[in-house]
Order: structure tokens, then sequence, then C-alpha cells
């Protein structure tokens, strides 16, 4: 029955099971029956059973129903609770949606993005809604007076669900998502599974900023029940820790197994010749940003310049943290970077060479196609090995902050971060016996570095000029300039990822 007092609980008996279905909020339409899956809609104060919804799978999230927290809505520190959540499934992985319950009876909407969190509330478009094949990912378009660029458009499903709901997409047909974000991380959505499209705004948040309780304990991530199985093409184990896992690698003959579409006969695997050793063991934790990270997924990538037919490589590991989701340690001969993909997009007109990016200026490093060669560990989106994109990497004035815009079918992600001093990369793992491997070409300028005289000056500055004089005779001699610079795509820095 409603509460009198507040008339924002109703409970009724499922029409499945008997047991009882709350509805905390007015919002609130749909709702799954937690003991029998019934899927049941409310009717006046009658339920009516839909169908039957398919169990969420238990993933890395800490979230978990019943979680609270407060967020800062228009200037206030508003408490919301977790009442409800959706899980989908699209063409660059899986992601959760969770239903907040905000004082007011409203509903708003916690998303996990790339590892990130994003808090949204439904907003009016300020016009009508144009069609899902009208936003074309990469161009801009403005939204009551703002701009926005097209990040997004892909087909994506409703998996699973649990809670109560305000919409119910049709359980596995596939219907069209749009994001839109803007230079100052704002996010817009458009959710066409239902009709009209449900539209939701807002922005990242960091889970240590909402003040949450009730959260999964550290025991239950760490107790998770791992899946195991043989691989598909050596009969060896293979144990997948997280069960958001999409795709992983067995650890004996390094294939490539496909968990997207779940652990079965029918699961796909890629042989991989030629093994790349990680320098960094899977399994290790590094500290940054004062919080510890553990390594658990690497991946080899090549690119290659239009019109060019040198290739150049580089290493990027996905590290993990239980309440800051995924970010990436990128090793290049630049040197390392740490990154993550951004929730906004930059002002950025395609073929441009620069743009700006919350107040910062950049300019266009290398633009090159990028292709994964060789992957270990576990993805929480389905790594395909020959899997490409097309990237574009920027650089500050600076030289120490990077953004890099990678474009794949249906998806435009941008990555954003800060180069990091190779020291800083060995202390974090504590490898320092064997800082040697980890220096790149980030070391300070010669005649800056400590302990330098006049007299090495002195001897740099001639070998300098003897090495002039060489060239400038090569290529006299040549008849054209036979020297290419190796700052060029030799350098090449990657986002590291940015999958939804």
């Amino acid at each position: 029955m409603a509460d009198s007092a507040t008339q924002r609980s109703y409970s009724a008996p499922c029409p499945g099971c008997g047991a009882p279905v709350e509805f905390r909020s007015a919002q609130s339409i749909y709702a799954v029956c937690p003991y029998c899956q019934s899927t049941v809609v409310r009717d006046g104060e009658v339920l009516k059973r839909i169908g039957k919804m398919a169990e969420v799978f238990d993933d890395y999230s800490p979230l978990q129903l019943g979680a609270s927290g407060t967020m800062p809505i228009d200037g206030k520190s508003v408490p919301f609770m977790l009442v409800g959540r959706a899980q989908y499934k699209g063409e660059q992985g899986s992601w959760n949606e969770w239903n907040a319950f905000l004082p007011d009876g409203s509903l708003a909407t916690l998303s996990e993005d790339n590892g990130n969190f994003v808090f949204t509330r439904g907003a009016p478009l300020g016009r009508d809604v144009p069609a899902a094949d009208r936003f074309r990912v990469g161009m801009t378009t403005a939204v009551g007076g703002k701009q926005f660029s097209v990040s997004t458009n892909l087909q994506a499903s409703l998996v699973a669900a649990q809670g109560e709901l305000p919409r119910l997409a049709p359980l596995g047909q596939p219907f069209t998502v749009v994001e839109l974000r803007s230079d100052d991380g704002e996010v817009l959505s458009i959710d066409y599974g239902t009709t009209p499209p449900q539209i939701q705004r807002g922005y990242a948040v960091r889970l240590e900023a909402l003040n949450m309780k009730g959260l999964k304990d550290g025991a239950s991530v760490k107790d998770e029940r791992a899946r195991q199985f043989n691989c598909p093409n050596c009969g060896a184990p293979v144990t997948v820790a997280l069960d958001s896992t999409q795709s992983c690698t067995c650890p004996s003959c390094k294939s490539i197994i496909d968990l997207s579409q779940g652990v079965g006969g029918e699961m796909r695997f890629a042989a991989q010749d030629e093994p790349v050793e990680p320098m960094i063991a899977l399994g290790r934790i590094g500290e940054f940003e004062g919080a510890k990270w553990q390594v658990v997924g690497f991946q080899h990538r090549m690119g290659v310049e239009p019109g060019d037919d040198e290739w150049f490589g580089w290493d990027e590991y996905l590290l993990y943290h239980r309440k800051r989701g995924f970010i990436f340690l990128v090793d290049s001969t630049d040197g390392w970077s740490l990154v993550r993909p951004t929730t906004g997009a930059p002002k950025y007109n395609r073929g441009a060479n620069s743009t700006k990016y919350l107040g910062t200026n950049y300019e266009l490093q290398y633009s090159y196609k990028a292709e994964t060669s060789y992957v270990v560990g576990e993805f929480y989106w389905p790594v395909v090995r020959g899997q490409t994109t097309f990237n574009s990497d920027f650089e500050s004035s600076s030289g120490k902050a990077v953004l890099s815009r990678e474009e794949s079918k249906g998806e435009v992600t941008w990555s954003h971060g800060e180069r990091i001093d190779a020291v800083v990369v060995a202390n974090a793992f504590k490898m320092t016996d064997k800082l040697a491997r980890f220096k790149r070409e980030d070391a300070a300028p010669v005649l800056s570095a400590k302990g330098i005289g006049c007299g090495t000056v002195i001897l740099i500055l001639v070998v300098i000029f003897v090495i002039l004089i060489i060239l400038s005779t090569c290529t006299s001699s040549s008849g054209g300039s036979g020297y290419r610079s190796s700052g060029g795509s030799y350098g090449g820095y990657s986002s590291g990822g940015g999958h939804k």
C-alpha cells in the first residue's frame, strides 16, 4: 500500500510468486521481483506480470542495490539511494546504469562509463528529437546554444535488470544509443529503446566524492567466484577473475578467447604468434594518484601514418582500482604516460591541427592507423587481434599533457593524461632495481642534467657539429633529403583504448 506520509512508497504482492515488490519512486513503472525474477508493471494499485527477466551478472562494480550517498545538485548536497539496475550490452562491451532515488521522488541515473562514473538526470532536448541516423559520429551540434560533439552512435540491447525501473526496453532487442559530449565534461545521452526516446544529461563523478555507504565490502569483491573453463585451443585451464571480462588470454598458449557470448562450446579463440613479454607482470600492484592499481591487462599496438610504410609500436597496460575503475599506463619511445578516457570531448573539427580542452591548447603531433597486435590478460571490452582504430595525438605546449582521439565504428573516444618520468613508474611498481629498463626518450635535456661540466658541453657541441657536416654532405650527394626525424611517428602516443 502507499505510504500516506510520503506518497513515495508502494508495495504489492508479485503476481508471479506472491513476494512483496516495492516501488519507492513515483517515476518507477516497472520492477523486477527479487525472488522469482518476474518483470512486473504497475497499473494503479495492481501489478501485472509481463515476463521474466534474466538475472544480472555480478561484475567488478562496487555498487549494489540499497547503497546510498550524496550528490551535489544545484549547489546543494542531495541524498540518493540505488533502487534499480539495468545492464546493457553493445558492440564495445557491456555497462551498468543504476537508478538513484532522490528525496523529491524522482529518479536519476548513475552510469559506469569506461570504468568511470557519470551522474545524469532526465532533461528536455529543447527541440524534437532527431532520428538516430542524423547523428554522425564526430559531427558537432548545438543543444540549447551549447556545442556538443557526437561521440557514440551504436546498437545496444538490454540483457538484464533488477529493482525498480522508470522505463524498460525489450529484453535482448537491439536499439540505438547516441551520446553527445561537451568540452566542459557534460554528457547528453539519447536512448532510442523507448518511445519517445529518453534523454539524460549529467557529468562525471568520482565515487569517493559521493560519500557512499552500503557498497560491496572489500572481501566480497576479492572473493568473487571466478569463472573457470578449458581453453578451446589447447585445453589448458583458464581462470577469469572479473565477471565483466569480455575477452582474456590463455595463460598456456596465449590464444585470445572471446567471452562476449558466455562460457561454453561456442567460445571463439584466435591464436597469437610472436608473443610479447610485458615488462610489468600481470597482477603487479602500482601506486599512482595516491591509490593502488593492479595490472589486469596488456596489449601491444602498432601504428602507421597514412601514405607511409614504416610501422611503430607501443605498449599499453590496463590498470584496475575497485572504486576508481580503469586507467591506462602507456609505454612508448617518447616516454611513459598515465591516461584515462575523458567524459567530455574537446572542441574539435575533424582534420584540424589543434584543439582545446579544459582551457589548455593542444597541437596535433601524429595521425595514424592503430592496430592491436598482441594481448594478454583480461579486458572490459571485446579485444580482437587486428582490431583497428584511427588515432590523432595532441600535445600541450609544455609537452607534459597529452590528448588522444580514437575513432572506431560507431564511436569516437578522447583520452587525456600526462607524461610521467620513468623513475616514477619504476618506484610505483617497486622495480627500481630495473630502472634502466624503464628509461625512454623522456630524459632531462643535456644542458640541464646534473653533473655536466663545461668540458663535457664543449665536447658534445663538437660532436653535434661533426654530425651536421656529415648529414649535409650526404644530403647534397644524394640529390634529396634522406633524413627522417625520429620524432615523427616513431614516438607515437596512444590513449590506451577508451571503450565503453
